[in-house]
């Protein structure tokens, strides 16, 4: 990063930890860090709108719908999520990589299951071996994107479910007697309505979908806790910095970052909860009805 950086071992003091802190290793840290804030700015709308479809498929007058929209709710809800964040992305790869072998590979004349390897032909492989290494950071990435949506969907589509129910069915049935069909009744009374009882239960998973960004290195993404780990450890005389066990300093800084983040989300989530809540016939509506006209 600095000129001066041509020779760590000759650096001390303040320059030698300048150089330290700038070294292509604590830039892939920093950029780790990015990644996670990407994740979380994808993977909360994604999650939400698979459960928003959950919710509505679980609540379904079709019976099938309503079954499916209830299997998927109880099959991620009663299957530990890491069975699910090693399963979806080698499923949707191997998926992929075989619809692209019957297309492009009509003349391959060996299996594909080879007990226990999956072998498909060069030009099925998805991305390319010959695509450059961000196609396949960047592929990584959307794996882990839609592993970490599909499970966190489907605790968002039973909590949006509970929400769309504790809308008072009075005001349903009244808007349904203005002549309201039950399309406009939902959009018009529960939609807008329902947002106040499912906020505080998204914002705990929104809290849990943060603490389950270090799974991304089980997906293959070399993620902040990886690098804390691989950049504390003891460095001897072989690397350009050596220096004994800085873990704990690591992780340290870690735990201050994650910190951070749940304290401003807190903030965040506090004020969009009283915003929602101005009006509303519920515990928190009250209290604010209440602090203003005192």
């Amino acid at each position: 990063m600095f000129a001066f950086c041509a020779d760590p071992k000759s650096l001390e003091g303040a320059a030698w930890f300048a150089c330290y802190l700038t070294s292509g290793t604590h830039l892939a840290m920093y950029w780790s860090v990015l990644t996670v804030l990407l994740l979380l700015a994808l993977a909360a709308p994604s999650a939400l709108a698979f459960g928003f479809g959950g919710a509505l498929m679980a609540r379904s007058h079709v019976p099938p719908v309503a079954w499916l929209g209830n299997g998927y709710i109880a099959m991620v809800r009663g299957v530990p999520d890491i069975v699910f964040f090693l399963f979806v992305p080698i499923a949707v790869d191997q998926g992929l990589e075989y619809l692209m072998h019957v297309t492009r590979c009509s003349d391959w004349t060996e299996p594909v299951r080879r007990g226990a390897d999956f072998v498909v032909c060069p030009q099925a492989k998805v991305p390319l071996s010959s695509a450059p290494k961000y196609v396949h950071d960047a592929y990584a990435f959307v794996l882990a994107l839609l592993a970490f949506a599909l499970v966190f969907g489907a605790f968002a589509a039973n909590t949006l479910k509970g929400a769309m129910a504790a809308v008072p069915r009075a005001q349903v049935e009244t808007a349904e007697a203005y002549g309201m069909s039950p399309a406009q009744s939902f959009r018009r009374v529960i939609l807008p309505q329902m947002w106040v009882y499912a906020l505080p239960g998204l914002s705990n998973l929104w809290m849990i979908l943060v603490k389950a960004t270090p799974l991304l290195f089980l997906l293959g993404i070399k993620d902040i806790v990886y690098w804390a780990r691989e950049l504390g450890g003891s460095k001897t005389q072989i690397f350009a910095y050596p220096h004994p066990d800085w873990r704990v300093w690591y992780f340290l800084a870690l735990l201050g970052f994650y910190l951070l983040l749940t304290w401003g989300s807190e903030k965040v989530l506090g004020r969009v909860q009283r915003h929602l809540s101005v009006g509303q016939a519920t515990a928190a509506g009250e209290a604010l009805r209440k602090a203003g006209a005192a």
